[in-house]
Order: structure tokens, then sequence, then C-alpha cells
């Protein structure tokens, strides 16, 4: 289903082959990110519960790129990715995740807890749905201060089902705060297929709060950054809030604990096109990203470090495509 219920100006300019470069680059680096988690999880260096975002890199990408550093951004537990598109260390986070204690939250947040206010990013939630109210406050906050900031809410389709969801869309609207609630539905809510969860569309529930709202391609970063600029747009204007579902699928369990067998392996691999779940990310760079490609094909390679976790150089700088 597609519904778009929004009106006005949809986007900025388009990225260029730099930013198209930087997109492919912070996708790969989550992909890697998320393979040596599950890998160490495997290896008994993590503990603990451990929700991998393989699969639904470009959201998490897409719809950081719209954000400004103002702004801020409260997440469910499945959050490494959009830490990592937040721009947090993922030095920093990998030793979050080994309970160490100098890191990101201290060692005592772990995987689902990840928090770095110099970035904005106040928290992973392990409650399903129990940040949407904060959201609905820190938007609140800086609507009384008159801060010129939006509040980004991201959470999975299993939240729909709960009251914070509805309460928290109500008074947003009521009260007009600048809040992109952001649900990244990936057609399952724990081992429950979403149709089977959920008699109409998600988009339609916003609707019904008289939220603008739009449904979008999931897989594709552009066209997730396309949707997100317009929602930070209309959200910073003082319009009140906006509703973006992202249709995306997650390659992995819901957790390292998941045996999966509510689904196929033919399931699988048709959701990742057809392709091995691992090729995903890379065959982008010929389809998603064109213009990406041929910068790589005149020497403007994604940078090597992608392939190892932390991508950093000798300085601790985060290392970008090189032009």
């Amino acid at each position: 289903m597609s519904l778009d219920t929004a009106t006005g100006p949809a986007t900025s300019a388009e990225p260029d082959a730099d930013q198209l470069l930087q997109f492919l680059y912070e996708m790969m680096l989550i992909r890697r990110f998320e393979e040596k988690s599950g890998e160490l999880y495997t290896k008994g260096k993590i503990r603990g519960f451990l929700h991998l975002y393989t699969g639904q890199e470009a959201c998490a990408v897409g719809v950081m790129s719209a954000l400004e550093a103002r702004d801020k951004i409260v997440t469910h537990y499945r959050d490494h990715g959009h830490a990592l598109a937040r721009g947090l260390d993922p030095n920093r986070v990998m030793a979050e995740l080994y309970g160490h204690s100098h890191d990101v939250s201290g060692g005592r947040g772990g995987s689902m807890h990840l928090y770095d206010a110099s970035k904005g990013f106040l928290g992973g939630y392990a409650i399903v749905a129990a940040h949407l109210p904060l959201a609905v406050g820190l938007g609140l906050a800086a609507k009384m201060k008159r801060e010129d900031s939006v509040v980004l809410c991201i959470f999975g389709d299993g939240s729909v089902g709960e009251g914070e969801f509805h309460e928290a869309l109500n008074f947003s609207v009521l009260w007009q705060t600048p809040v992109v609630f952001f649900c990244e539905n990936n057609l399952y809510g724990m081992g429950v297929a979403f149709a089977q969860s959920l008699s109409t569309g998600i988009g339609r529930l916003a609707e019904a709060y008289n939220i603008p709202a739009v449904t979008v391609n999931g897989m594709d970063v552009l066209e997730v950054r396309a949707a997100a600029q317009r929602a930070v747009a209309h959200a910073r204007s003082g319009k009140g809030p906006y509703f973006v579902e992202a249709m995306t699928y997650r390659y992995r369990g819901h957790s390292m604990a998941d045996p999966e067998l509510y689904r196929l392996r033919t399931t699988l691999t048709a959701a990742a096109g057809n392709r091995a779940p691992d090729d995903a990310i890379e065959a982008d760079a010929t389809t998603l990203l064109p213009d990406a490609r041929r910068g790589h094909d005149r020497g403007d390679a994604v940078p090597g470090s992608a392939e190892r976790v932390g991508g950093r150089d000798a300085a601790g700088q985060r290392e970008r495509p090189a032009h």
C-alpha cells in the first residue's frame, strides 16, 4: 500500500556523488558492524540481548541524513544502526556492547540503551512504544523553549498495538509538537507477521489523528531521505507532527535467540531481491546508487575501513570517501 496524505514541497536538492558515496559507506559500515556483533555474540564476548539491524540500513542512513545537529533522536532497542548513522563512534558503541565502563552509556546500557547527548541521541529504549511519549515531551519542551529543533522518534511496527502509540500521536497533534514519527515496518513483530496483527495500514492510524502520513520503500535510502526531508521541514515549520512508515525487512531474527521458525529461507532471499542477504549492500552500489558506482569507477572508492569495525583513521576521526 502506498499512502501519502501530505501536502507541500517535497525535498531539498538531490544529493551529489559525494553524498551518495557517503550513504553507501554508512550502510556498509552498519552492515559490517552488525555482522561482527553477531559473530562476537556467538563467541560469548557480548552478553544479554542482541537485536541486529541487518537489512534495514537504508532506513537509518536515509532518515538521519535529513536531520541537523540540533535535532534529537529517541529510538527502540534495535538501535545500533541509528547510532552509527547519527555519527556515534563505532569503536565506543562496540565497547558498550562489551560492557566497558568508559563508553557511550558507561557500560550500563549495552546493546539496547545506546546514548550520546552530544549527538542528540537520547537513547534506545527496551520497552516497546514506551519512548513515544518521551518524544512528544521532548517536542513540547523544544516548542516551549522556542528551540528550532525537531525530534525524530523511531519505532517498529510492533509498537502500534500499544496504548502509548495512540497516546503519543494524539497529544502530539493537540500540542502541535515538532515530532517526526518514523515507523520501521519490517513485517514482523517478534515472530508474528504484520498481516496477522493489524487489520489496516499503519499510515491510516496516523491519518485518524490528523497527522500527514506517507508510506515509502524503506530499502531505498534516497526514497527514505526524501520523505524524511519533507517530514522534518513540516515539523520544523511549526505545523506539528508528521508520520513516515518505511517498509523494510530484517535479514536476521528478532534477536540472536530467535530460531526463525516462522519464515522460510526462500522468503528471506526474495526480500533481498533474490540475492544472498549478505550481498545486498554491495549490489546497491550498481543499482540503488549508480552515481556512487560511477565515482567508484573513476577511483573514488568507498574506504576499505568499512570492512573493519571502527571506520576511524589514526587520529580517531571518522574516515570518509576520498575525493
